[in-house]
């Protein structure tokens, strides 16, 4: 087994904010928004997996992202579908994923250069615990007053189609060309199939557990990396300590201890759930 606290990026945004969820410093007095954290390997480009803290105050683009089909046309090695976990949420926070009707193509770009497509997508009131899975080619916009984790595919590829008319650069043949024009359906959530393991998406790109606190043996395949988010509590796997706010990568097979009271994510690429044996209750 092999851990490895990964180091952090802070990535200034237009949509982002000067005060950040507990754990992360804020910016600097009359410094930028921070709009998202990444958590970086010491070769970014090489894991399969990327996971981020978003922070937001305004609404981000309307964008989509392409499948690894679509991605690998245009000379990448991946594309992207991400999922978030709403972790704080203002009560009128809402994510946009999806159109309300079937559109066409047509209709999109039309939409996207007259700012029509803000009403006709699908906008969802969301609060903390929610959790959506946006699959390549879904039209999509995170809104404001949101802290919440996303574990995407390791691609920085963004299609922007519409932006409330900030100076930033649209991207409307790609993005019409790899559009999803159905309305969004959320894949099955398989839920708990353990005590203090739940299942949030399992594949097709990627899983995504949460777990409670305690002691656990995890068991990854040869070349698959795991990715441990503590939301909440703190312990060690490895020999590497933890705690909120940071996030470990591993691989190989090790023990997992976790206070009571943790509250964790666990991501790792694949269809297929891995082998994770509780060792003790808290």
């Amino acid at each position: 087994m092999t851990a490895t606290l990964l180091a952090t990026k802070r990535v200034e945004k237009p949509w982002g904010r000067n005060q950040l969820y507990p754990g992360f410093p804020d910016p600097a007095p009359g410094g930028a928004p921070i709009g998202e954290v990444w958590f970086q390997s010491p070769h970014p480009e090489a894991p399969e997996l990327l996971i981020k803290y978003l922070f937001t105050s305004e609404k981000l683009s309307v964008q989509d992202h392409p499948s690894d089909a679509e991605a690998r046309k245009r000379g990448l090695p991946r594309g992207k579908d991400e999922c978030w976990v709403v972790l704080a949420a203002e009560p009128t926070s809402t994510i946009a994923i999806g159109p309300k009707a079937p559109m066409t193509a047509d209709e999109l770009r039309a939409s996207a250069l007259d700012g029509s497509i803000e009403d006709k997508l699908d906008w969802k009131k969301v609060q903390a615990g929610d959790f959506y899975y946006s699959h390549a080619g879904v039209i999509h916009a995170i809104g404001a007053g949101l802290t919440l984790i996303e574990v995407q595919q390791n691609i920085d590829i963004t299609y922007r189609l519409y932006d409330y008319g900030r100076p930033r650069e649209l991207h409307l043949d790609d993005g019409v060309a790899v559009a999803d024009l159905e309305p969004w359906s959320p894949p099955p959530m398989p839920g708990e199939v353990a005590p203090g393991r739940t299942i949030l998406v399992e594949g097709p790109k990627f899983v995504v557990e949460r777990w409670t606190g305690g002691a656990r043996a995890i068991a990854l395949p040869d070349g698959v990396s795991g990715w441990l988010v503590p939301i909440a509590g703190a312990g060690e796997i490895g020999g590497v300590a933890w705690h909120a706010g940071e996030c470990v990568m591993i691989s190989g097979s090790e023990e997992l201890h976790a206070e009571a009271g943790s509250d964790l994510l666990f991501a790792y690429p694949g269809a297929q759930r891995i082998a994770v044996t509780s060792i003790d209750s808290v």
